[in-house]
C-alpha cells in the first residue's frame, strides 16, 4: 500500500521536476537579464526532485513507476496553467494509459 507519505514525498518530487523543467524553459526564451535567474531555480528545483525521489530507501523501480503518474499530472497542469496548452484528446489517452500502467506497477509490483 502506498502510504501518505510516500504518495506526497512523490508528488512533491514530481512539482519539482516539471516545475524545474519549466523554469528552464522560460529561461530560454527570457530576456538575457532574466536568463541567469530562471536557469538557478529550474537547477535548485531539479536538484531538490533528484535528492528527494531518490532519498528514501524504497523500491525504486516499482515506487518511480507510480511517480511517472504524478509527473504526468503535473506536467499536464503547468503546461496548462502557465503555457496556456491543455491537453489534447490524445495526451488525455495516453494519460489514461500511463494511470493504468502506474496502477499495474503498483498493484502488481
Amino acid at each position: 500500500m502506498l502510504s501518505p507519505f510516500t504518495a506526497l514525498l512523490l508528488f512533491l518530487s514530481a512539482v519539482l521536476e516539471a516545475g524545474g523543467d519549466a523554469l528552464v524553459r522560460k529561461g530560454l526564451h527570457a530576456t538575457a537579464s532574466a536568463r541567469a535567474g530562471f536557469f538557478l531555480a529550474g537547477a535548485v528545483m531539479l536538484f531538490a526532485y533528484g535528492y528527494f525521489v531518490n532519498s528514501p530507501p524504497w523500491d525504486f523501480g516499482r515506487l518511480l513507476g507510480v511517480y511517472v503518474v504524478f509527473f504526468f499530472l503535473v506536467a499536464q497542469a503547468i503546461g496548462w496553467i502557465f503555457f496556456g496548452q491543455a491537453p489534447s484528446s490524445g495526451t488525455l489517452v495516453g494519460g489514461g494509459l500511463i494511470l493504468a500502467g502506474g496502477i499495474v506497477v503498483f498493484a502488481r509490483g
